[in-house]
């Protein structure tokens, strides 16, 4: 008999798992303003498989549930031209930009919603600098449920046109992304929603742990370093929790070196690395996706980079920028700029790195979500012709 529970990722605490429980009763309510959330649960599993687990064994809503859409079993692929010029034969690329609504983000959106048709809830709400907005838009859509988001002035025009043409209600915030995460926190409240913010929904964490559960399928093996774009800490906290899962039950022996990589404008989980502690900032960073300065998740994210032995690194934007172009002319994969930190981030660090080690780049997001960045490293055709003597 396999059990799903809740549990404490602080004081270890479980619970059952209903719509209304969102954090730890008890570690919450020592919450500090503009400090990350005390008290995030996560899904634990109890009990012992027969056989060998399969993806839908390891999650705590039935299959039934799911909406019939294409999320994950996304591709796992050697980038051939940068692999022999950088001479790291072993570097792989997994491209969540290959899902759904075109990023990693649909993995959460996809077992909320699932878990909402579960409960028959109709509703939910959320916050979002615009991927995990687009991605719960179109998996509402594609579920029936009706989405309202909450989303920072400031995003990206393509990511607002997506949750729009999807159908869902955005509501524009005169602010940054944690006014917007407490806005929807209240509004989700008042009216009774349920809430998809991350970290704060348990089930955005165990949704995105799948990447991991593919990753190791996928090898046939433990990776030996797995960079992972970071900002609020939720994506790097479930690809976490999808190889704890995997070494809880025997299948693997070890858990890959994680890094977490930030941007140098939007890097408050790498001083807490180095401090111990978490200081608010104002994040400023062309990587939209990552640009966080409370990360809601960075208590959890913190606690499993130090007893795994993590590591961070900082990137800056121009660092971002030209991996993103470096990844498009020499590898085919036009991801956005967020996404191309995992390649700048490993570009910094591959020097210290062996060459032979297996290497995995999380590229989370489809470049077309920010063509705005991505015009800052392009030179536009001067002029039109009319015939080809016109040609230099």
């Amino acid at each position: 008999m396999i059990n799903f529970q809740y549990q404490c990722s602080q004081c270890g605490k479980e619970f059952d798992i209903t719509p209304e429980l969102m954090l730890c009763p008890k570690c919450s309510q020592i919450q500090k303003p503009d400090e990350p959330l005390r008290g995030v649960l996560e899904v634990v599993i109890d009990g012992h498989f027969h056989h060998q687990p399969k993806m839908s064994d390891l999650l705590p809503v039935a299959a039934e549930y799911f909406p019939r859409i294409p999320v994950g079993n996304t591709p796992l692929w050697k980038p051939e031209n940068l692999s022999q010029e950088l001479v790291f034969p072993n570097l792989f690329i997994k491209d969540d930009t290959h899902n759904l609504t075109g990023s990693l983000k649909d993995r959460a959106s996809y077992l909320v919603a699932a878990f909402a048709k579960r409960e028959n809830i109709n509703a939910i709400a959320l916050a979002s600098t615009g991927n995990a907005a687009s991605s719960m838009a179109g998996v509402g859509a594609a579920a029936g449920l009706d989405i309202t988001i909450f989303l920072p002035e400031t995003a990206p025009k393509a990511k607002l046109v997506q949750s729009l043409q999807y159908g869902a209600r955005v509501i524009p915030v005169a602010g940054n992304y944690d006014k917007a995460f407490d806005l929807s926190l209240e509004y989700s409240r008042k009216h009774h929603i349920l809430s998809r913010n991350t970290a704060y929904n348990p089930l955005t964490i165990e949704g995105k742990k799948t990447v991991s559960l593919e990753i190791y399928h996928q090898l046939e093996k433990v990776p030996d370093f797995v960079f992972v774009p970071t900002g609020d800490g939720v994506i790097l906290g479930g690809v976490y929790k999808g190889f704890r899962d995997l070494l809880k039950f025997g299948i693997i022996d070890r858990i890959p070196t994680i890094i977490a990589v930030q941007a140098e404008g939007s890097n408050a989980l790498a001083r807490a690395f180095e401090s111990g502690k978490f200081t608010p900032i104002d994040a400023q960073t062309v990587a939209d996706s990552i640009s966080v300065g409370n990360p809601r998740n960075g208590y959890y994210a913190l606690k499993q980079l130090k007893q795994y032995n993590g590591k961070c690194v900082t990137v800056s934007d121009e660092a971002i920028l030209e991996a993103q172009k470096e990844l498009s002319s020499k590898a085919g994969l036009f991801a956005e700029p967020a996404a191309a930190a995992s390649y700048a981030g490993f570009l910094k660090m591959k020097d210290e790195m062996n060459k032979n080690a297996t290497i995995v780049l999380l590229v989370t997001g489809n470049g077309l979500k920010d063509i705005d960045s991505a015009m800052k490293t392009i030179d536009f055709p001067s002029k039109s012709i009319t015939s080809l003597e016109e040609l230099d």
